[in-house]
């Protein structure tokens, strides 16, 4: 495991919650084994308004009231020098830090929890200060174990928590995919509705960084493809901020894929109320006449790079940032085809049964009788990520984008 943000530093013995032994065991048992009976009893609704939630330690009541963060951190900084304005300039990564830290502050249900998340700040220092604010009550290290982490996440949730789940690399998720597909996906259904399971999975995603094996996948597919979770993944600050601030109050599994190469990209940060549509709703980027180009997450970027290089022979291309996975905005889609006759679909996961492949067939289906030219995909190659040195030749670029734009006008 690596740490390219830094040197590592020792995980801190985690203090032992302010509960009694004989209900976490239960909660544990219930949680882990999977049984649709200690499911069901855990998740038992309380006088018919839902699941029980269990009293807050003492410790978290008022937590984050009147707390400043630490000195050193990078997002207190870009406040300061804004003067508290609700408006700042932000890195996408310190955006998220932003949006848990007003999420951990306006309600004492919401945890964060993970691999290194509270005295290290995790490795991309995305969640810097907030164990210093909030307190390792409610910004929990985890031991060394994801299946742990989500497993436990799950039984936070059905006791009324929110709990906010990091996988600290995209190739980490693999042990805790039993957990996520067969528990936190089916609990609702499993209980006929009487199970919300408010649980966001946050995993830095994508390459582009130069790291090694395990820290560089786009595993997005595999999630998607699972009934019962909401995936997204945001491609601009903005939209890092009020996913993540969306996802903590979203009653349904969350998951955002957040691309990791994009961390230090700034933009204008506004704090503005929440908004659910954006786990479920594309954004219009650049309006255009010729061909549609869309992308998300990291693949935003060389999008619009390769719309700005069309634009220069006089190709009017036009950019949709899907922002969510699953559920896909085939509406938003469907009618830009419908104006511009063709469509490019971009993404750093492989093309070969990735979420291009679902939006082609789609598309084909709704479009067939206005589509000029036939669905294009741009994506990573149908094999294991290469090593750091290559990396480049197979992620989509540009040129890549550029070549394919230039194929569908062919037809």
């Amino acid at each position: 495991m690596s740490a390219p943000a830094g040197p590592a530093v020792a995980t801190p013995p985690v203090a032992t919650p302010a509960v009694a032994a004989d209900e976490v065991a239960a909660d544990e048992a219930a949680t882990m084994a999977g049984t649709a009976a200690g499911v069901l009893a855990q998740a038992a609704p309380s006088a018919g308004v839902g699941p029980a939630v269990r009293e807050l330690p003492a410790t978290l009541d008022g937590a984050g009231a009147g707390a400043a963060g630490p000195a050193g951190s990078a997002l207190v900084g870009e406040e300061a020098k804004a003067g508290g304005a609700a408006t700042v300039h932000l890195g996408l990564g310190q955006a998220i830090n932003r949006a848990l830290a007003d999420e951990l502050a306006g309600d004492p249900k919401v945890l964060v929890m993970g691999e290194d998340v509270g005295r290290l700040g995790g490795v991309f220092r995305v969640t810097d200060g907030l164990a210093a604010r909030f307190g390792a009550e409610r910004v929990r290290d985890t031991p060394l174990g994801e299946a742990g982490i989500i497993g436990t996440a799950v039984g936070l949730a059905l006791r009324g928590y929110r709990p906010v789940a990091e996988i600290q690399f995209d190739g980490f998720v693999y042990p805790a995919f039993s957990q996520i597909v067969t528990q936190l996906a089916k609990l609702h259904a499993r209980s006929g509705g009487r199970a919300q399971l408010a649980v966001t999975i946050r995993i830095p995603y994508g390459g582009g960084i130069g790291a090694i094996e395990h820290h560089s996948e786009s595993p997005e597919a595999l999630f998607a493809h699972t009934a019962g979770l909401r995936v997204v993944s945001p491609a601009t600050p903005q939209d890092a901020y009020d996913m993540i601030r969306a996802a903590v109050r979203c009653p349904d599994p969350v998951i955002v894929f957040e691309p990791k190469a994009r961390y230090w990209d700034k933009g204008a940060v506004e704090r503005r109320p929440v908004n659910p549509a954006i786990l479920q709703t594309a954004r219009l980027v650049r309006p255009g006449s010729a061909v549609t180009i869309a992308a998300y997450g990291p693949a935003l970027a060389p999008a619009e790079a390769a719309a700005r290089e069309l634009a220069v022979s006089g190709v009017d291309s036009e950019v949709i940032d899907l922002r969510a996975i699953s559920p896909i905005d085939f509406a938003t889609l469907e009618a830009s085809v419908n104006r511009t006759g063709r469509l490019v679909v971009v993404h750093e996961a492989p093309v070969f049964f990735g979420a291009g492949a679902e939006i082609a067939a789609r598309i084909t289906e709704r479009c067939f009788y206005l589509l000029e030219a036939p669905v294009l995909r741009v994506g990573g190659y149908h094999l294991p990520y290469p090593p750091a040195l290559v990396e480049h030749d197979y992620l989509p670029g540009a040129a890549r984008i550029v070549r394919a734009v230039r194929e569908a006008l062919t037809y």
